[in-house]
């Protein structure tokens, strides 16, 4: 039996070919076989082969994919920020988006067995990366691609005249309330739901990330000319 992929299952689809599907599948596959090897045994403790061989691919396919052991675990990491961000989407536009994001970050962090399981293995990855600095930068850069996937959905939601710093201040906050709040939580043996969550810590690390920004869903502020930009010009003395 397949193993549930890391707090939160991926995307849909879409309009991929037949081909696209099974390729996106054996890599999945070769990604659940890295995050359960690399909790068991440490990514020190696992090789590319151990990986094919538990994922049932030959060396060739793994690395037809993938260029070393660590990186075999973006695609489930990824996933979790893909279906976040749909779910975010799902939102209407003008809706106030402290509300929209803290409805997204705990229905993405919490519900369904399989979500709930997921987070156990993410649990386990993100203790192996501790002591790993290559897979740390798989985890680095999956959030951060999460996060410039996440700039045009909170754009959306904010309207046409939102600024796109503020937009881009919310995004990154967002990415990493749920980032801090996933590390925090993988260090400890509390629970998946209730007291101590990653549902449950993502929405307070939102609220401090975002407490000092300017009230969401209002019109963004006009933003204030340079210094000097109203200075009446200045003559010469003579």
């Amino acid at each position: 039996m397949k193993s549930p992929r890391p707090y939160a299952p991926q995307a849909g689809s879409g309009a991929q070919s037949l081909t696209e599907r099974r390729k996106a599948a054996t890599q999945l596959d070769i990604a659940r076989a890295a995050c359960e090897l690399f909790a068991e045994h440490g990514p020190d403790g696992t090789t590319a082969e151990d990986i094919a061989h538990r994922a049932g691919v030959a060396l060739r396919t793994f690395y037809r994919y993938f260029r070393n052991k660590q990186e075999a675990v973006a695609p489930l990491l990824a996933g979790g920020g893909d279906a976040w961000r749909a779910l975010l989407a799902e939102e209407d536009p003008g809706t106030p988006l402290a509300e929209a994001l803290e409805r997204a970050v705990t229905r993405s962090l919490s519900g369904p067995q399989a979500v709930e399981e997921g987070l156990e293995v993410t649990r386990g990855l993100l203790r192996a990366a501790a002591d790993d600095q290559a897979l740390r930068a798989v985890w680095y850069r999956v959030n951060q691609d999460s996060e410039e996937g996440l700039v045009p959905v909170i754009g959306r939601l904010a309207g046409p005249d939102a600024d796109l710093r503020e937009v881009r201040l919310l995004a990154a906050a967002a990415t990493d309330a749920i980032r801090v709040a996933l590390e925090l939580w993988s260090a400890t043996d509390a629970p998946v739901s209730g007291p101590g969550s990653p549902a449950e810590l993502a929405v307070l690390c939102l609220r401090d990330l975002t407490g000092a920004m300017a009230p969401q869903g209002r019109n963004p502020p006009p933003r204030a000319n340079p210094p000097g930009h109203n200075r009446p010009p200045q003559h010469p003395t003579r």
